[in-house]
């Protein structure tokens, strides 16, 4: 059986998950470039859990890998001087725009299966990551092949809220009074879940994801068209270029993009979101400014 609780954001609900499903000496299997590991200023660590790094593919993590680290840790006499894994976190789409095939989901699930594993997605932009025409994913996939993952609606479409999914009968004991205590727990809770009442209706939250993908494609295309290169060939919403670094600086004057990271010394990876709210005009106006 299903339970659903709802948060006002993403950070504050991947803090709840883990620092509520975890004990006090276990930790987080993640890729080095997950969203809790480089975007969430230290917030799983400020409940004491350690966050216990996977060599990053394209933003995903190995399977193989992680069977590698989990062996080891087993395999270990010594393991009580080792942070004992206990949780898989995963995002849906990655930190870099890309998606998990099916087929590694279900290895990903036999694996935690197997070691005794917690397997959470994060889902702040699975709107996106759904209406991908590269998914291979319906939500009740990502219901069967979790323990506990969670619909983004700040990312998608709400002004507010996460609709966090327990999905075998798991949600933690009190979980509503840990909230309380973290001081996560809105007066006004009500309004997120009439956010998604309205999401959720007539496939308004879908309907609104494949616009926001249709736009990412053409804003895909602008860039390939003016001759710019690609860091990674993203299938959802964020977009990954490489710009030269004076081009950077006249463009940020005009239009709004995060720089991701170096490249080497001459240029640069940013990333373009767009979202439901794009507009062709938007796009239209970057496309005179290249």
């Amino acid at each position: 059986t299903a339970s659903v609780e709802f948060l006002s954001g993403g950070t504050q609900t991947n803090m709840m998950v883990i620092s509520s499903m975890l004990k006090d000496y276990e930790g987080v299997l993640c890729a080095k470039t997950g969203h809790i590991n480089v975007h969430e200023s230290g917030a799983i660590e400020s409940t004491g859990h350690k966050i216990i790094e996977i060599d990053s593919h394209d933003g995903k993590i190995n399977i193989d890998e992680v069977r590698k680290y989990l062996e080891n840790y087993y395999k270990d006499k010594d393991s009580c001087h080792i942070v004992h894994p206990k949780m898989i976190y995963i995002s849906y789409p990655t930190e870099y725009g890309t998606l998990y095939s099916k087929k590694e989901l279900e290895e990903l699930r036999r694996l935690s299966d197997k070691y005794n594993q917690i397997v959470f997605i994060d889902g702040a932009r699975l709107g996106y990551g759904l209406s991908s025409p590269m998914n291979e994913l319906s939500i009740n996939d990502i219901a069967r092949l979790t323990d506990v993952f969670y619909i983004g609606g700040t990312k998608v479409g709400a002004l507010i809220g996460e609709a966090v999914v327990f999905t075998k009968n798991n949600m933690p004991d009190h979980f509503k009074s840990l909230i309380k205590r973290r001081g996560a727990l809105l007066a006004k809770g009500r309004l997120v879940g009439i956010q998604f009442d309205t999401l959720f209706t007539d496939d308004l939250y879908f309907n609104i994801s494949k616009e926001a993908i249709d736009k990412a494609y053409r804003l895909k295309n602008i860039f390939k068209n003016k001759g710019y290169k690609f860091y990674i060939d993203s299938p959802t919403n964020q977009q990954f270029i490489i710009i030269d670094n004076k081009t950077i600086d006249r463009l940020k004057e005009l239009v709004a993009f995060e720089i991701w990271e170096p490249y080497d010394n001459d240029y640069s990876v940013v990333r373009f979101c767009v979202s439901w709210d794009t507009t062709d005009e938007e796009l239209d106006y970057l496309e005179n400014i290249l």
